[in-house]
């Protein structure tokens, strides 16, 4: 089961696949290569068939539940392991860029970002755990996951559900999960180029004040 194949995905795993992905995505660092956007729309699309693989409202219940369940799982691990989380090997992946993005929406818009950035791939994964190990009440961090959780899941699910036929969108499915993929990747690939640029930088200068340039 590939979930970048996101009909596969779903023809393949189901409720519970789907499920899963979405605790995974919100829940666990290694989430944010997912492509969750992409999962939720076209499970809606699904639902809007004749002999849909689950029926509109088990996904519309079941989803954010899950979405809910994995931002409190990264929020007890930003509150058990502190900042020193993000010099794990994962963040090293995830690069500084979407940290840094991230820090910037937590100062300019407070617990309001939990809501928000369930929109925004890599984000919406990195925002439990600084929640967390910023100290952020547990009480409005859970209503704003919960009111977030609700109004992406189910939004992206009822989008896909009534525009998933339209002609035009039906014939171009295959763009939109693609410009979905691209969304991740595409920051992470830049991140990853300037990483390396920055090293390369660092050990010239090294090498310079060691000859005494």
């Amino acid at each position: 089961m590939n979930p970048f194949d996101a009909v596969g995905f779903l023809g393949a795993a189901g409720l519970v696949g789907i499920v899963v992905l979405i605790f995974i995505e919100t829940g666990l660092l290694v989430g944010f290569v997912f492509p969750g956007d992409s999962v939720l729309f076209t499970a809606g699309i699904f639902a809007a068939q004749s002999h849909p693989f689950v029926p509109l409202w088990q996904l519309l219940a079941f989803l954010p539940v899950a979405a809910a369940a994995g931002d409190q799982c990264g929020y007890a691990i930003g509150r058990a392991l502190g900042p020193r989380v993000l010099r794990g090997r994962v963040m090293r992946w995830i690069g500084d860029e979407p940290v840094d993005r991230t820090y910037r929406f937590f100062d300019r818009f407070g617990a309001s970002t939990v809501l928000f950035a369930r929109f925004i791939g890599i984000v919406r994964t990195l925002v439990p755990v600084l929640a967390g190990f910023t100290g952020m009440s547990y009480r409005r961090f859970t209503l704003c996951s919960m009111l977030g959780s609700l109004v992406w899941c189910d939004g992206i699910v009822v989008l896909g559900y009534y525009l998933g036929n339209v002609a035009v969108l039906r014939e171009h499915l295959e763009l939109l999960f693609v410009g979905s993929g691209l969304t991740i990747v595409v920051p992470l690939a830049v991140s990853v180029l300037r990483r390396r640029r920055k090293m390369r930088q660092e050990r010239a200068t090294a090498e310079r004040e060691r000859a005494g340039v």
